[in-house]
């Protein structure tokens, strides 16, 4: 997920997607890894579960539901967060439109960041782990 926006927002960046845009979002991924696991793993992935599981029930909905659900909130508390550090670390101008920029990239990234998640990342990923792990279910 995290090369998927890096990618876009540095063809956002260089007016278009290119090969080029590949390589050069490899040098912006180790930064941007780090930041996504630290927030992921010690704040948004408990805090993304509450807000869920305010909207569905995982004993009586549909497991679908569950997941999307925890998907949905995840990308609407990540969004913010990483559009903030890409702002500042990649798109920085000056201290008097940092707000401004970030609420745009936020604005930009937000509905890429949630098709991506829905339709392709979390699909694919439940298919590689129930391939990886279908013996053990």
């Amino acid at each position: 997920m995290v090369y998927t926006m890096v990618c876009y927002n540095v063809a956002v960046n260089m007016g278009g997607l290119t090969n080029q845009t590949f390589v050069v979002a490899l040098g912006e991924l180790p930064i941007m890894v780090a930041i996504a696991f630290i927030f992921e793993f010690f704040l948004i992935g408990k805090l993304a579960q509450k807000l869920a599981f305010k909207f569905v029930n995982p004993k009586k909905d549909k497991p679908i539901f569950v997941t999307l659900a925890i998907s949905t909130m995840t990308v609407c508390l990540m969004c913010p967060i990483m559009s903030f550090f890409g702002s500042v670390l990649f798109s920085y101008d000056g201290m008097s439109n940092v707000i401004s920029r970030w609420l745009q990239i936020s604005v930009l990234n937000f509905p890429m960041a949630l098709c991506s998640q829905l339709f392709y990342i979390v699909p694919c990923v439940r298919f590689i782990f129930k391939k990886i792990f279908r013996n053990n279910i």
